[in-house]
């Protein structure tokens, strides 16, 4: 398997708690390579003596452990914190799903599942926890500014074109100055089928804004991450 790079500084720590070792041991595996600060845990109780030492952006948690289950667990830590829970369930067991939901968890996901759903999943959650932010209607960009309502780039010269493409990464980083985003939530918000598009296009945006597209100061890549923009 190939090593992952440094994690990015404010890297999301997710707790990942299961009995099964193999996915257990899988899924700290890919989430680190993904960019996430991972801690395990092989059942509740064990979870438990985690939480009270560390303070977790995120809890990966399987329903169905010995001892403590997933949904006991679950209802214990949405009366003591804010932290949100996403659930492993297997697949077809409605009432574990319809359950977990009742007792507060944020999102479920059935075994088995692609992992990149499972990173799609998080990365939902997270955003949808995270602090409001307030909204920026106007946006300045080396000497450009971007109207997030008018959706349009201006100049001292006057207007510059963009594509529909190019305005919804505007209008995304614009909601999210400051905070890195996923390549992968790029690609699904533009609507292309791949990554490597999203690169193609952020290159595109560069030559409009950037005094040296080479060396960006505005659109920064996060490697193994995404991108961040910094604005004036």
């Amino acid at each position: 398997m190939e090593l992952a790079g440094p994690l990015p500084e404010h890297a999301s720590h997710i707790l990942v708690v299961d009995d099964d070792t193999r996915l257990r041991e899988l899924l700290r595996d890919y989430l680190s390579a993904n960019g996430f600060n991972v801690t395990t845990a092989l059942h509740a109780a064990d979870a438990r003596r985690k939480l009270a030492g560390i303070e977790f952006d995120l809890i990966v948690l399987d329903v169905m452990m010995p001892g403590e289950t997933g949904l006991e667990l679950t209802e214990y830590l949405k009366s003591t914190s804010r932290v949100p829970v996403l659930l492993l369930t297997a697949r077809g067991e409605t009432d574990d799903r319809i359950a977990g939901l009742e007792r507060g968890a944020d999102d479920y996901l059935p075994k088995p599942f692609e992992p990149r759903e499972l990173i799609l999943r998080i990365e939902s959650i997270l955003r949808r926890s995270a602090p409001a932010r307030p909204d920026i209607e106007q946006l300045s960009i080396n000497n450009h500014t971007f109207h997030r309502e008018r959706r349009e780039l201006r100049s001292d010269d006057g207007v510059i074109r963009l594509t529909a493409g190019e305005v919804t990464l505007l209008t995304i980083f614009a909601a999210n100055a400051g905070t890195t985003v996923s390549r992968a939530e790029l690609a699904r918000r533009v609507g292309v089928n791949s990554e490597r598009a999203v690169d193609v296009q952020i290159a595109r945006l560069r030559r409009k804004i950037e005094p040296d597209p080479r060396n960006p100061r505005h659109i920064q890549t996060v490697w193994g991450e995404g991108y961040v923009l910094w604005p004036d």
